[in-house]
């Protein structure tokens, strides 16, 4: 894994020039530079266009999406193709398998995922089969036979993480034809960690999340580096209206200009308030990988988890993460969230304040349980 600082070389598809993922999340997706013309890529709300073109209508292309798709496919490597809000990504995903195909999910995955999965698999679509992602041996024993691996490194909430580059390998050497390797790279983002590099099919974003970072608007997108994939992916989202909302594509791209420097500055707070609830005696568990800026920690019992969240004041209670803000929350509040997460567990989105003002905060709750 490398920071921000440090990431990887990029070469643009145009190979004309050498630079850091930072640079590129500044650069790309930009109109051309011409006297007068503006910086970003303005709004255009248009439904629909004079005929002749490429575009024809509102429900097949926006300049706006365009613009963050050029901006999203560079940062991972890929085609990026975007849509309404994560979810209806990852729907456009699963609906490139066929009927009775068998999906590999992670036992641990975001509650959405798992859900959408478990409904197809209710229906007689699909046959699922869970596992660990964090034991390769596992992931590759139940992969033969199966059409898409769907992986989440790190997993949702529980912090786990995939040796992405070994499951690869594995799932390529596997007799007959290899699944699809899909990976939820939302937590950690491409500035820390390139799935499709690492051998991944597809890579899934909740673009609401860490690409935004404003906490202001819901947009998914999946990368590829496979074309004949894009266009199935670009065709469903045509024909089912999957589509962005304008707006919501300007707010992605513009918050994607500071993405490095958010992960960055999070991932620094996230490694000193890991340490930190390590050391106090409320905190039962600590769940961080060692880098991004999302971790969870493990309390006595569900009720100090709640007293935890209700009682911060710089914290803010949400269900969301990857904001500038630093928000919490008791992950078991939900239903439907998986047994396999404890009722204690409290997920934790470092945003960007002083690291000091977000520990005085936890430390007063935590010190009165």
């Amino acid at each position: 894994m490398t920071h921000a600082q440090d990431g990887p070389d990029f070469t643009t598809p145009a190979g004309s020039a050498v630079v850091q993922l930072r640079t590129v999340a500044v650069t790309s997706g930009r109109p051309a530079k011409e006297p007068d013309a503006p910086l970003n890529q303005p709004i255009v709300p248009a439904s629909t266009y004079v005929g002749g073109g490429a575009t024809g209508y509102g429900r097949y292309g926006n300049p706006g999406w365009s613009a963050l798709e050029d901006a999203v496919g560079q940062l991972e490597g890929g085609t990026a193709i975007s849509f309404a809000s994560g979810m209806a990504g990852v729907n456009a995903v699963v609906d490139l398998l066929d009927e009775g195909a068998t999906l590999l999910i992670s036992d641990t995955c975001y509650l959405g995922v798992a859900s959408l999965a478990a409904e197809r698999a209710r229906q007689g679509r699909l046959t699922l089969r869970p596992v660990p992602v964090d034991d390769t041996d596992a992931i590759v024993a139940a992969a033969e036979g199966a059409d898409m691996v769907w992986l989440e490194s790190p997993t949702n909430p529980l912090m786990d993480v995939a040796d992405l580059k070994a499951v690869s390998a594995a799932l390529a050497a596997l007799p007959g034809d290899a699944p699809l390797l899909v990976v939820d790279n939302t937590f950690a983002t491409p500035i820390l960690q390139r799935p499709l590099e690492l051998g991944a099919d597809l890579v899934v974003h909740s673009a609401t999340k860490f690409l935004s970072g404003h906490s202001d608007a819901v947009l998914g997108a999946v990368v590829t580096a496979d074309q004949a994939i894009a266009d199935r992916l670009l065709a469903s989202r045509s024909l089912h209206g999957a589509t962005p909302g304008v707006l919501e594509a300007f707010l992605v791209l513009r918050g994607l200009r500071t993405l490095a420097l958010r992960v960055e500055a999070a991932q620094e707070s996230a490694l000193i308030l890991a340490e930190r609830l390590g050391q106090h005696r409320s905190v039962r568990r600590v769940r961080h990988p060692g880098w991004g800026s999302l971790l969870s920690i493990e309390l006595a019992d569900a009720d100090a988890a709640d007293r935890l969240v209700a009682g911060a004041r710089v914290w803010v209670h949400a269900t969301s993460l990857g904001g500038v803000e630093s928000t919490f929350e008791r992950r078991r509040r939900w239903p439907a969230e998986l047994p396999t997460v404890p009722d204690s567990l409290v997920r934790l989105s470092v945003g960007i304040e002083h690291v000091d003002d977000l520990w005085a905060d936890l430390r007063r709750v935590l010190d009165s349980l």
